[in-house]
């Protein structure tokens, strides 16, 4: 009944079930005939197509668990979860352009997987304060733009841009290294649910019964890649899932964008490398980053040639006792932050002439203050 009922995505789903064909052997296979048409082909014509050869040929022509493909079927059904096959015209075309693009991709979410902007935010999963301050104050400064924002789901980073995508209204898609049938890690099961809730969803190219094994995890990472318009790296040690994601956007020949951390940091070395080696591109501001990828002309919007406040700041505990006194009233004199504040004169002079300098404060008339 299912093969009657679907018998091209049978065969779509079967295609990626085959022993020996991977992702770039589909995509040849496909250059020559449809996914049905490669399993009725005879072996000595798959045998003679260039990059499949006798062995892979072989696979093809004696695979028989089309029952694999058939419960694939009902699972999708069930769930009303979307497949993607590579000739599907909602497919993502950024990945279509990755040698390597996965030949069937599962879907639940209503975004656009081909919006016009389209960014990967990733990090470690043992992140530090000034990481999530980075991503909170990223994520914040980029509301008004409509980006797509991509990560893995993961503990860290990932997790922390996904739920500041939710909160500053931005749709965001997690990339699964497992199937649909369940949610790693499991802590992060509400976090899914409410990314598909508010309009974001969740993506992965494993049917379902796939474990999140460590190996699916780097074939997870070149989807996170190969599907947004530019990688941004949060923070990173100099080995990890970051940094594979990281050489694969630039594989792929896609913006690659690192945040700088303190040389004594370990946890920010992999960004750091990044930025050294050219392999990334030092980000400190909003504005940097959308004018790079051409979503802002800064030489025609007045608004963004203001000099801005750096978005990646991290405060010492002298500039956020100030910072939360003047979040709480339009201006305030000098004589009121040294009250308010509890600090030494001299203290508060330090503090404020570095958050100027960081364009956090501006200085008025009157030695008044307010947050720029």
């Amino acid at each position: 009944m299912t093969e009657l009922m679907h018998p091209e995505l049978l065969y779509q789903i079967a295609l990626t079930f085959v022993p020996n064909i991977g992702p770039v052997q589909a995509k040849i296979l496909l250059q020559h005939c449809d996914a049905e048409e490669i399993f009725h082909a005879k072996k000595s014509f798959l045998e003679k197509i260039e990059g499949i050869g006798p062995v892979r040929a072989a696979s093809i022509v004696a695979f028989k668990n089309f029952n694999r493909a058939e419960e694939e079927i009902k699972f999708i059904e069930k769930y009303k979860i979307k497949p993607l096959f590579l000739t599907d015209p909602s497919y993502p075309k950024r990945l279509l352009n990755c040698y390597d693009s996965p030949t069937m991709l599962y879907y639940r979410g209503e975004t656009d997987l081909n919006a016009e902007k389209i960014v990967s935010i990733i990090g470690t999963r043992t992140h530090t304060d000034y990481a999530k301050q980075v991503t909170d104050n990223l994520l914040k400064d980029i509301a008004s733009q409509n980006i797509t924002v991509i990560s893995g789901l993961a503990f860290g980073v990932d997790g922390i841009a996904h739920k500041a995508a939710i909160k500053n209204g931005l749709p965001t898609i997690g990339v699964l290294a497992h199937g649909l049938d369940q949610i790693y890690p499991v802590e992060h099961t509400g976090l899914a649910k409410d990314m598909v809730k508010s309009g974001g969803g969740l993506l992965t190219e494993f049917g379902s019964k796939t474990k999140p094994d460590k190996h699916n995890f780097p074939s997870r990472n070149r989807i996170v890649a190969g599907m947004s318009d530019a990688t941004i790296v949060i923070e990173t040690s100099l080995k990890g899932g970051s940094m594979i994601t990281a050489e694969l956007a630039n594989g792929y020949n896609k913006d690659v964008f690192a945040i700088p951390g303190k040389i004594t940091d370990t946890k920010s070395a992999g960004c750091n490398y990044l930025i050294r080696s050219n392999k990334a591109m030092l980000l400190s501001n909003t504005n940097e980053l959308l004018h790079m990828l051409g979503w802002i002309d800064l030489s025609k919007n007045k608004k963004a040639k203001k000099q801005q406040r750096e978005i990646f700041i991290e405060l010492s505990k002298d500039e956020k006792i100030i910072v939360d006194i003047l979040k709480e009233n339009e201006h305030v004199s000098i004589d009121d932050i040294n009250y308010k504040s509890g600090l030494s004169s001299s203290a508060v002079a330090a503090a404020i002439l570095n958050l100027e300098l960081q364009n956090v404060v501006l200085s008025l008339p009157g030695k008044l203050y307010r947050m720029n």
